[in-house]
């Protein structure tokens, strides 16, 4: 097991970049509801649309600002979603920090990445990667969340994983009603936020 100041080294050194006053989009609640909500057996191949699964990840929260989502701070959109199902099927989703120094864009598409491996089945190849030209460090950001051994790492620190469950939590989409959904996460928003949400850097052995 770890030392408890392993936690502590996990994040990262660099000052935090946060942006205090975002811009807020309207949402499309009334279109995006009327998404297929047909009951759906496991053993079903029907095609995924990027309908559903921008479904499921628009109402992530963003990590610094908690009563905000990603779509309506337009890190999300629908057409940043591309969608190939057929016989190897693969979804890639990118995502678009409010500011190109965010220090929140590591932990925003690690928020991504574990909503949509808890949602999808297993067959689906994901990728999820900064919008081109919107973030200074996207590269090594990108390399870093599809990076399988990195991110299995980092979520093995127990704040992290908290801080990405609490981002997560109530933000079912279509999908999460078949019975793709493997686990059940507790809400623990109520609690409120003891810290600024941490600087990540999946290079590090968390």
């Amino acid at each position: 097991p770890r030392a408890a100041t392993g936690e502590q080294q996990a994040m990262s050194e660099e000052k935090p970049t946060w942006n205090a006053n975002p811009t807020v989009a309207s949402t499309s609640e009334s279109d995006l509801s009327r998404v297929v909500r047909v009951p759906v057996v496991q053993e079903s191949r029907d095609p995924f649309t990027a309908e559903e699964v921008f479904d499921l990840v628009r109402r992530i929260r963003d990590p610094e600002h908690e009563d905000l989502t990603l779509e309506q701070l337009r890190v999300t959109t629908l057409d940043q979603i591309a969608v190939d199902d057929g016989a190897l099927p693969r979804i890639a989703v990118h995502f678009t920090p409010t500011i190109p120094h965010c220090s929140m864009a590591t932990l925003i598409g690690l928020c991504l990445s574990v909503k949509l491996l808890r949602s999808l089945p297993p067959r689906i190849k994901l990728a999820v990667a900064i919008t081109p030209g919107t973030h200074v460090s996207e590269h090594e950001i990108n390399k870093q969340l599809n990076d399988k051994e990195r991110v299995a790492a980092a979520l093995e620190n127990p704040h992290l994983l908290k801080v990405v469950n609490k981002c997560i939590s109530n933000s079912c989409g279509t999908l999460d009603d078949v019975h793709y959904e493997h686990e059940k996460y507790d809400d623990d928003a109520a609690a409120g936020r003891e810290h600024p949400p941490p600087t990540i850097d999946l290079r590090r052995t968390y």
